[in-house]
């Protein structure tokens, strides 16, 4: 389920469901196709699927939207064991036309198995198929506790950037290497000329030697190199959790938050500072790892209505998820319970002071509050939805959308930090990584074969 064509005429593209962003990206790559894009995921790596399921978020958006606004058809097999293909044709109040509108934004795991879409294909504004493209690191003298920062910072947060400029940030406090500082890696993804670039550099940008960084390391370059190398580069440290060599744990949680109130971005800034002192200071010698990074969002993306689709923060401009990593397995009651403390001080300034995104998924959401965080209001008709296509909840999951008769009967979460119970949870990331292998299942085997002699 890996079969990609692109139609460059029509500007449209069918992907079996089974692809990963590279297997998309390959297609404009190998035809060589600069100034097209297919609204799709930072990481070459990422699955088709459940970043179109999910919303999708990609270095594009501000530009074309989230990557599910471009979704034309889904074709996926139902409950009942039927193939069905929905799509943007459908009657919006029809029962096909609901559950397209559902498979944008909350399809993953709720409502059927996707198999094939079709997406439209987008066209840079660059008219040589350029995209200015970089990335730069900043450990600012004097650590992350210094006034010229954070208001360089803040400043970056509250700036209203034009919609073809995506600046990607991530605040680093790596305590995995005693020479390791605290910082900013910045990932710059633009659609026009490098010269637009700059204007655009001076004219946001006050701090001397970030302005001069932000300019001398970004390159203008064919939209193909974009897509086959750059991408890569920029998010190594993402694509390589995903490979087995990763001896890291890890645990998430994500926020969403807009830009409009200037007393919010400083209050969430302020409390990631000291955050990341507090996670210094608590964890002093040990190798972990604590990253916020904001995604780009807004643009094209707020100009949709929230019910237009299942996708419902539109008002977001900065998806922010962060990432608590550790290599020593006893360590895991220690970073969860840090986690809690990060979700305490940063939940009530995301947006309703519930709100997060489901493709950076939390495992430890309570069940009786996660479609409200995830979802917000289109839940209802989520379950609406779900009633019609799986009334016998064939599809289901923790954090799945439920049937209307079955929400009314919500457990209750367990008490603790952001409503989970750690000490009960403690080892779990540990232990489903050792299931994951299935070392029993290995001993079995190598004692069938001792039994036939060899």
């Amino acid at each position: 389920m890996q079969g990609v064509s692109l139609n460059a005429r029509d500007m449209t593209v069918d992907i079996d469901a089974g692809c990963q962003w590279g297997h998309v990206y390959g297609k404009l790559i190998d035809g060589r196709h600069d100034g097209l894009i297919i609204n799709g995921g930072r990481c070459p790596t990422v699955g088709v699927s459940g970043f179109m399921l999910g919303g999708g978020l990609g270095p594009f958006t501000r530009s074309f939207g989230m990557g599910c606004d471009t979704m034309m058809e889904a074709t996926v097999v139902t409950a009942d064991g039927k193939l069905v293909t929905v799509g943007e044709k459908d009657d919006p109040q029809s029962k096909e036309g609901r559950l397209f509108w559902a498979l944008r934004g909350a399809g993953g795991g709720n409502f059927g198995v996707m198999v094939k879409m079709k997406l439209k294909v987008q066209k840079l504004k660059n008219r040589h198929g350029m995209v200015v493209a970089g990335r730069h690191q900043w450990f600012p003298e004097g650590g992350l506790d210094n006034n010229e920062f954070m208001k360089t910072m803040n400043d970056f947060y509250l700036t209203d950037w034009p919609k073809n400029t995506t600046v990607d940030s991530t605040w680093i406090c790596d305590l995995r290497d005693k020479g390791n500082l605290d910082g900013v890696r910045f990932t710059i993804s633009f659609d026009g000329s490098k010269g637009e670039y700059d204007r655009l550099i001076d004219k946001h940008i006050a701090n001397d030697s970030l302005k001069v960084q932000f300019k001398r390391r970004v390159l203008p370059e064919k939209s193909t190199r974009f897509l086959y190398e750059t991408l890569v580069n920029q998010w190594m440290e993402e694509t390589e959790r995903a490979y087995p060599t990763n001896k890291t744990y890890e645990l998430y949680s994500s926020f969403v938050f807009t830009n409009n109130d200037k007393a919010t971005i400083e209050k969430v800034t302020a409390e990631i500072r000291d955050l990341m002192a507090e996670f210094r200071e608590l964890f002093k010698g040990e190798k972990v790892n604590f990253l916020v990074t904001w995604i780009h969002a807004g643009g094209r993306a707020t100009e949709f209505e929230p019910t237009q689709t299942a996708y419902f923060w539109r008002q977001a401009v900065f998806h922010t998820y962060v990432t608590i990593e550790w290599v020593d397995k006893w360590m895991e009651l220690d970073m969860r319970k840090f986690l809690g403390k990060i979700k305490k001080r940063l939940r009530p300034h995301s947006l309703g002071g519930k709100a997060a995104f489901i493709n950076f998924p939390d495992r430890d959401f309570p069940l009786r509050t996660h479609e409200a965080m995830y979802f917000g209001d289109n839940r209802d008709e989520l379950r609406r939805v779900k009633e019609m296509w799986d009334p016998k909840n064939f599809f289901k999951w923790d954090q799945g959308v439920k049937l209307p008769q079955t929400a009314s009967q919500d457990r209750n979460a367990a008490e603790g930090e952001d409503g989970v119970d750690d000490e009960g949870r403690t080892d779990s990331v540990a232990g489903e990584q050792w299931d994951y292998f299935k070392p029993k299942d290995v001993i079995e085997e190598l004692d069938e074969l001792a039994d036939m002699g060899f």
